[in-house]
């Protein structure tokens, strides 16, 4: 299928590509690949798959299937993800030590893809902020952050400019900037109808307002991870170019492997790193590292006399403190009724994150405490923390698995009573509360799988549904 590529673009193309421009055209007229990342903390690497090269979790299907009839999709097992993105992987290792504790911000967050991948890098003892400016938006991350069951997470809804008073909070800024979607074009027809010069022009100018507006929030000696899925120089190596002279910046290069086919490119000593289609399996991207050089010292955080995070009572962290692995690192704390775990190392910055910013979710949400009664929640279920020995487990089928997911009535037959792990192949899905004549199905609302199951769960088509746990 050939695109309809604006007159003005082409000339663009033309113009940065030369005689590889015709490879490029060719390359837009054929089917976007499928890529996926595998969450390791889940799932065992599948041996059958061609791996992403810059990444040891992402991996090519031959087709894409319908991902919405996979429990292991929905259970956080793997994020379906653009495999050109999976290239911050190499910008972390090799910028930054991962081993040691790091605060992270991924500013621009939504849908998850980075968030996740920068959250499955990180040590446990790191904290990722994950950030989202949009409302609609934050509240798909944190649903997605939640999915993937890491407990070092916080999702907020703020503008950069708010982030940008937490002088000298990050270890590692990622900004996957809001861009003219050039690199999308043949994975979203819509972003050619949108693309213009004038949208260039608009979207170079928002990306510098983004970098300094946040600036200030990145240490001495951290590193800004910069990237777009566009091709143009504005967006690219000229916002870089016009960062080192505004700011005290200073490039960081990357060791490609020359059979990854990506492009380095370098402006006033700014490198950067590209994604065309003709050249690598993925869609188009450009990213750059850069390490600030100078700027005002991190501050010093000490207890606040009236802390905004309120600990839980000592009767209530007994309810829930073993149903989390390595109870002693976190902090149990209260909001309403909700009990969540927040990790203990980091409670004098997130006491800071939650006075300042709008926390959308953060840690794991635990259980829901009324009374003496603590009723665990979605959260919990699939927090890679859960303690297997605090409740029982209940491992379900292809056909049950995707009713429990639609919010269905299923059957435990061999369950005995009280709250139930429901698990597919031995990924948790969520909960069901087993009574004496039926199980109470606990999968929230807003995550059911809506549409109908009807055509799929026929016998003659289950044995066609697609699981990543069978490659």
């Amino acid at each position: 299928m050939s695109l309809a590529l604006p007159v003005s673009f082409q000339t663009r193309m033309q113009t940065q590509l030369g005689e590889a421009y015709p490879a490029f055209a060719d390359a837009l007229a054929q089917p976007s690949p499928t890529s996926i990342r595998v969450n390791k903390a889940k799932l065992a690497l599948p041996t059958s798959l061609q791996p992403v090269p810059w990444t040891e979790t992402g991996f090519y299907l031959s087709a894409r299937p319908s991902f919405t009839l996979d429990p292991l999709f929905h259970g956080g097992a793997y994020y379906v993800q653009e495999a050109s993105s999976m290239f911050l992987e190499q910008a972390l290792r090799q910028s930054v030590d991962l081993d040691q504790p790091l605060a992270v911000l991924d500013l621009c967050g939504a849908p998850g893809g980075k968030s996740t991948h920068i959250a499955s890098l990180l040590s446990p003892e790191s904290l990722l902020v994950a950030n989202e400016v949009i409302k609609p938006r934050a509240n798909i991350l944190a649903e997605n952050i939640q999915k993937w069951g890491s407990g070092n997470v916080v999702v907020t809804n703020n503008d950069p400019s708010h982030i940008g008073q937490l002088t000298s909070f990050f270890d590692v800024l990622v900004v996957d900037a809001p861009c003219s979607g050039e690199g999308m074009f043949r994975k979203d027809p819509d972003a050619v109808n949108e693309w213009s010069e004038a949208n260039v022009k608009l979207c170079s100018e928002r990306q510098r307002r983004i970098l300094m507006d946040v600036w200030d929030a990145l240490k001495p000696g951290g590193v800004l991870i910069y990237s777009t899925c566009t091709y143009n120089r504005e967006e690219n190596e000229e916002n870089l170019a016009w960062l080192a002279r505004q700011q005290d910046a200073e490039t960081i290069t990357l060791q490609l492997q020359p059979e990854w086919g990506i492009t380095e490119t370098e402006l006033e000593g700014m490198h950067g790193y590209r994604f065309y289609p003709h050249r690598t399996q993925g869609e188009g991207f450009f990213l750059a590292a850069v390490r600030k050089t100078d700027g005002e010292e991190a501050r010093t955080f000490k207890k606040s006399k009236r802390p905004y995070l309120v600990s839980a009572s000592k009767q209530e962290k007994a309810l829930v403190q073993d149903w989390l692995k390595e109870p002693k690192a976190w902090e149990f704390v209260k909001h309403k009724e909700t009990l969540r775990a927040l990790p203990a190392a980091w409670m004098l910055e997130l006491e800071q994150l939650y006075e300042n910013l709008r926390v959308v979710y953060g840690g794991i949400e635990v259980a829901e405490v009324m009374k003496n009664n603590a009723k665990p929640l979605p959260a919990l279920a699939l927090s890679q923390y859960v303690s297997e020995d605090a409740f029982p487990s209940a491992e379900v089928d292809f056909p049950t698995a995707l009713r429990y997911l639609h919010r269905e009535d299923i059957a435990l037959e061999d369950s005995a009573n009280g709250w139930v792990l429901v698990q597919f192949q031995g990924v948790a899905l969520g909960w069901g509360k087993k009574l004496q004549n039926r199980v109470n199905n606990h999968y929230p609302k807003e995550w059911r799988i809506r549409m109908s199951l009807d055509e799929a769960l026929k016998p003659e088509n289950v044995a066609a549904l697609f699981t990543l746990g069978d490659q």
